[in-house]
């Protein structure tokens, strides 16, 4: 796997909570795109079975539920991998993504690197015809986005727990 982006963000929380909101609660701070979406009937709402070897699916709004990836490394609050598949995905298309939490002070920092680019070609459905290099940006902006997302979730959950 060689065709790679990697993303990292500061937010404001020990690594335990930051990987807790990113496994627990993704449903609550994941952004849909149409440009990045699992199925063509997306968004649904998004879940980790936990531990090694668990999910990452999407729950569609019937009810169905599509397998985005297996859990291929689970070390809370350290790291994360875990398969990254499209429904138009053949079998031999895989990404992976790794996900780090690494305390910064009184932060974490949040390094998520999407990797295997490279066994999806340029012309299939899901790069939409992009270049490597401006696909890799687009969808390196994607993952800012929503490890953007992520900080603020956070933010506005601690603010919340201490308002009340």
């Amino acid at each position: 796997m060689t065709s790679r982006l990697i993303v990292a963000l500061r937010v404001k929380a020990t690594p335990e909570r930051a990987f807790a909101a990113f496994t627990a609660e993704i449903g609550k701070w994941w952004l849909y795109t149409p440009l990045f979406r699992f199925t063509p009937r997306s968004p649904g709402v998004l879940s980790f079975e936990t531990g090694q070897n668990g999910r990452l699916i999407e729950t569609l709004p019937n009810g169905r539920v599509f397998e985005i990836g297996r859990v291929r490394l689970w070390d809370p609050p350290n790291r994360l991998v875990f398969g990254w598949r499209q429904a138009v995905f053949a079998a031999d298309q895989d990404t992976e993504v790794e996900v780090s939490f690494e305390p910064v002070g009184a932060e974490t920092r949040v390094r998520v690197e999407h990797r295997g680019w490279d066994s999806v070609p340029t012309e299939h459905v899901a790069r939409h015809g992009i270049s490597d290099n401006l696909f890799l940006r687009r969808h390196g902006d994607y993952w800012r986005d929503l490890l953007a997302a992520l900080e603020a979730f956070i933010s506005d959950a601690d603010l919340e727990g201490r308002r009340t």
